[in-house]
């Protein structure tokens, strides 16, 4: 059985991730086809899902509600962790053969990762962290970049004569979630301030990588798109809310960042 990934161990970390959606059932079907999560309740509509009873996603209904804008403040990518790499090398061969759209794969260094969006436009990272101890920190910054995966070798990774994909293993998570905000120096500040999150990177003033524990990043935060973005529109589809789970919080709490997303606390061990 796999070990829980070094990122859900530190002191602050996801555990989960709120969409609201305008069509809850179509996006249901899809986590559960594609990024292979299971339906683990409802409750007032709404759907959780997650991998082998660990919730991971919950997904709001409101047909209501206007498209996401990616111009907006808002969610760049929920970012689900593979246990192994052996793991990702499954998930490739399995998105392969159900001609899933891939819109990027990349190696981080620190990371193997593959990119897609989900039928209402939320962004979806599905990836393997390589070891702690293979990452390489100047100081305190971690060394990340985006060059070409090695597919081939990935999936190569896979034991042969392998039972192949099987949904989301045990031991998946939320390994971080990357967001779209107006400014990432008032993100910078904002995670700095309420969870004591270290900086571990910075690409100028476009983007900024923050986390607890010395992992990589727990949280991104970009202007790519959203350059200047003003608080999120709460009649959008999209993010709902953000939870983080702390090792130090002493009851469930919540809170918004500079833009209006709800970021979550919720007490308790990985």
């Amino acid at each position: 059985m796999s070990e829980l990934p070094f990122a859900a161990t530190t002191p602050v970390s996801v555990s989960r991730v709120g969409l609201k959606a305008r069509d809850a059932e179509s996006l249901a079907a899809y986590y559960r086809a594609v990024v292979g999560l299971q339906e683990l309740s409802r409750a007032d509509g709404a759907i959780a899902l997650g991998a082998a009873n660990r919730p991971l996603l919950v997904l709001e209904p409101d047909a209501s509600a206007k498209p996401d804008d990616p111009r907006s403040a808002g969610l760049f990518h929920t970012a689900f962790l593979l246990p192994s790499r052996a793991d990702l090398g499954r998930w490739i061969s399995h998105a392969a053969a159900n001609r899933i759209g891939i819109e990027g794969a990349s190696d981080h260094l620190v990371s193997e990762a593959l990119y897609l969006t989900d039928p209402e436009g939320n962004g979806i990272e599905i990836y393997a962290d390589r070891r702690p101890q293979d990452w390489k920190w100047n100081g305190d910054k971690i060394a990340m970049a985006t060059e070409r995966l090695n597919l081939p070798a990935v999936v190569g990774s896979v034991p042969a004569g392998d039972a192949g994909w099987q949904g989301a293993p045990e031991n998946t998570i939320v390994g971080h979630v990357h967001l779209r905000v107006g400014r990432p120096e008032d993100a910078e500040a904002w995670w700095h301030d309420q969870f004591g999150f270290d900086t571990v990177a910075k690409y100028g003033g476009q983007a900024v990588f923050l986390s607890s524990g010395h992992y990589h990043h727990h949280i991104g935060a970009n202007a790519w798109q959203s350059a200047g973005a003003g608080r999120r529109d709460p009649s959008r589809s999209g993010l709902a809310w953000v939870e983080m789970r702390s090792d130090n919080a002493k009851a469930e709490t919540s809170r918004e960042d500079p833009w209006g997303t709800v970021i979550r606390t919720v007490p308790g061990k990985a």
